[in-house]
């Protein structure tokens, strides 16, 4: 049974409200909002279908119902920006320099915004980190677009208000519009150029130097996927396969308090 600690709870139980039920209504009585969070946590851990939750937590239904409930009024977004900025004022985590890349997870539910790709038809997991490997922006998309087109969706789902002062990537991100666009945001991108380039080189080959920390956000993919309900989508609905992805980040950054 996976349970959430006190102090967990504590941080963001004013994002989960109980639900009110009126006096006298017949029916069940309300489930905790702790226990349905906690049974979602199991879901995400071991990538088991809803009817498969073990009896020492509320009803499939229930959790099923709430969980969506949550998805779709973006609380767990909510939850995740308080917590991340929280860190960010305790210092343990880093904005002046971000890292983005993406990820592939097959999608076999079928479902909206999907796109085929030559592994298959999958979404892409966005997904910008700190210095230190924790996530400052996470998005999911339809595979079928590419990533340069992606990148500007990505700061929409960013966690915190300073944006990155550079943001560097492998060389997909390798586009000069790209780079004139983010220069706006005062972003410098950071990206080796394609081998196929035509156009002459504008990197500086000292600041390509930060690629070789690339790996941050490599680690960050892992650290997430250890949560086998996001590799691969089920969830008919985008915004459920994202719910997931959120409580997977907010797992990672319940380990640096």
């Amino acid at each position: 049974m996976i349970c959430l600690h006190d102090s967990e709870w504590e941080r963001i139980r004013d994002h989960f409200p109980e639900e009110h039920i009126p006096d006298g209504r017949p029916g069940r009585k309300p489930v905790a909002t702790r226990l349905v969070l906690e049974a979602v946590l199991w879901i995400l851990n071991t990538g088991a279908q809803w009817h498969m939750l073990p009896q020492c937590y509320p009803n499939y239904k229930t959790v099923h119902r709430r969980f969506q409930t949550w998805c779709r009024n973006e609380v767990l977004r909510q939850v995740l920006m308080d917590i991340a900025n929280e860190l960010r004022e305790r210092g343990a985590l880093d904005e002046e320099e971000g890292f983005i890349d993406a990820t592939f997870a097959m999608a076999k539910g079928g479902g909206a915004e999907i796109g085929p790709t030559k592994r298959g038809k999958g979404v892409k997991i966005m997904a910008i980190v700190d210095r230190h490997g924790l996530p400052l922006s996470v998005s999911t998309h339809a595979a079928n677009h590419h990533e340069v087109r992606l990148v500007q969706l990505c700061f929409d789902f960013y966690m915190i208000e300073a944006k990155p002062e550079h943001l560097v990537g492998d060389r997909v991100y390798d586009s000069d519009p790209l780079d004139e666009e983010l220069r706006k945001d005062g972003i410098e991108l950071i990206a080796p150029h394609r081998s196929n380039r035509v156009k002459p080189p504008t990197q500086d080959g000292r600041r390509l130097r930060r690629y070789a920390r690339r790996w941050l956000v490599e680690r960050f993919f892992a650290w997430i996927q250890w949560q086998r309900r996001i590799l691969v989508r089920w969830e008919y609905y985008p915004q459920n396969f994202l719910g997931f992805v959120q409580l997977a980040c907010l797992i990672v950054l319940f380990r640096r308090f």
